[in-house]
């Protein structure tokens, strides 16, 4: 992601969201799902971290998480996890082959241009064990556009993601939806779905 628009609100926000990321994730169903079906001290990606709340959780259940987050200000807060290797890289920089067992992108790719989604979706592929386990959760609609904060969000409908993900090789086996309040304080649908390499 180089929307440097939307890096800047998250560094400048970095605090907030941490507080408001906690919360969702101790009781977030779908990262329970997600650790519960990755192998016993697995490797995992969580790309696009933020302040490690989700990592944190991964690494207390035992796995072996790595983390990338384009935000200087998120990594410093990833890296205070026990467990967590946070680094500051981009979706562009998932690279390897079958090093992962899991790959986390909760709500991270939606700042990605479309035309970039279906390189990062190849990556991550690629990078994932065969059978390995994806999650990646969106907010739905069509089209793009920035929110109250300046944040660039690339929307997808269930179809458009679901056809993007099987164009990279995977196979849905999961989908979950919501509607939820952000940071920006709207109420917007969202979509996550589990995939396997």
């Amino acid at each position: 992601m180089s929307d440097q628009e939307t890096l800047k609100v998250y560094a400048a926000k970095a605090d907030e969201y941490a507080n408001l990321t906690n919360e969702e994730n101790t009781a977030n169903p779908a990262l329970h799902a997600f650790i519960a079906a990755i192998p016993k001290r697995g490797k995992v990606l969580d790309l696009g971290c933020g302040p490690g709340a989700a990592a944190a959780q991964m690494a207390k259940a035992g796995l072996s998480v790595d983390a990338f987050d384009p935000v200087a200000e998120m990594v410093h807060l990833a890296n205070q996890n026990d467990g967590v290797n946070a680094q500051q890289a981009t979706f562009e920089d998932v690279s390897g082959t079958a090093v992962y067992d899991g790959v986390w992108a909760n709500f991270s790719l939606l700042h990605a241009a479309r035309a970039d989604m279906p390189g990062h979706l190849g990556r991550i592929a690629n990078a994932l064990k065969k059978n390995g386990v994806f999650h990646i959760a969106v907010k739905t609609g069509t089209g793009s556009q920035r929110d109250a904060l300046g944040r660039l969000y690339t929307y997808y409908t269930e179809d458009e993601l679901t056809a993007l993900l099987q164009e990279a090789g995977f196979s849905l086996t999961d989908t979950l939806k919501g509607c939820d309040k952000g940071l920006a304080g709207d109420v917007s649908p969202w979509i996550a779905l589990t995939a396997r390499a």
